[in-house]
């Protein structure tokens, strides 16, 4: 009688333990959904983007006001292997930079104002974990073209006139990691990456000797963005 009551009590514990269980246990979202050749997305975000500066000459010095800026735009994703996507991200990005040279005297001289906003094309391999639930961590890198449509580079004006110049054409380098969360309906994806100048962004005033830009050696984007991807 006492080994039947135990047995008893034996199955109910287990029934009741193995229904906890089975409600604990997670539901794959989208299952399928890494398995597509090439999909699309769209992505939402926001950038804070400075300048990197170096110099030809020793004690000068540029301080660089940052505002925040957001970025928009389209993701294409192909898929080369089952860890590896190359993905092709155009949008578009706004940001603006206040330049205060610290080597100059009054207001008119020594504040420039680089507002701007960017077609911005990256090229990036993303590289990601196996697939854990509804969690897949990934890194990406890849290089990128910005297209400055608020660049002066043409105007005749420098620095003399109060026109700080910068280039139209720009590339970049940019690395990052974020963390694909799959949904009842789609994937969620957060990220964060650096975006890095490889050429100079400078349009040098005419005078070689120029107060301004003479001492400058090399300026170029750094900046980080912060993207919100659906897919």
């Amino acid at each position: 009688m006492n080994i039947l009551r135990s047995i008893v009590i034996t199955c109910i514990v287990f029934g009741s333990t193995s229904s906890i269980f089975a409600q604990r246990e997670v539901i794959e979202y989208l299952p399928n959904f890494d398995l597509q050749t090439i999909h699309w997305g769209y992505y939402l975000g926001i950038n804070n983007k400075g300048y990197k500066v170096s110099y030809l000459q020793a004690n000068q010095n540029i301080t660089i006001e940052e505002s925040p800026g957001f970025n928009v735009g389209l993701i294409g994703d192909l898929r080369l292997h089952n860890n590896i996507n190359l993905r092709f991200e155009p949008g578009l990005s706004t940001n603006t930079k206040v330049l205060y040279f610290t080597n100059l005297q009054g207001k008119q001289d020594s504040i420039r104002e680089a507002g701007g906003t960017y077609l911005h094309v990256p090229f990036v391999l993303k590289l990601s974990t196996n697939r854990y639930n509804n969690i897949r961590p990934y890194i990406l890198g890849g290089i990128s073209y910005d297209y400055n449509f608020s660049s002066n580079q043409d105007n005749p004006d420098d620095n003399v006139g109060g026109q700080f110049r910068l280039k139209k054409h720009n590339f970049m380098y940019e690395m990052g990691f974020g963390i694909d969360l799959y949904l009842y309906y789609f994937k969620f994806s957060p990220s964060i990456r650096g975006v890095f100048a490889i050429n100079n962004e400078l349009k040098y005033d005419e005078n070689l000797n120029s107060k301004w830009t003479g001492p400058v050696d090399f300026l170029g984007t750094r900046g980080i963005f912060i993207n919100f991807a659906f897919e």
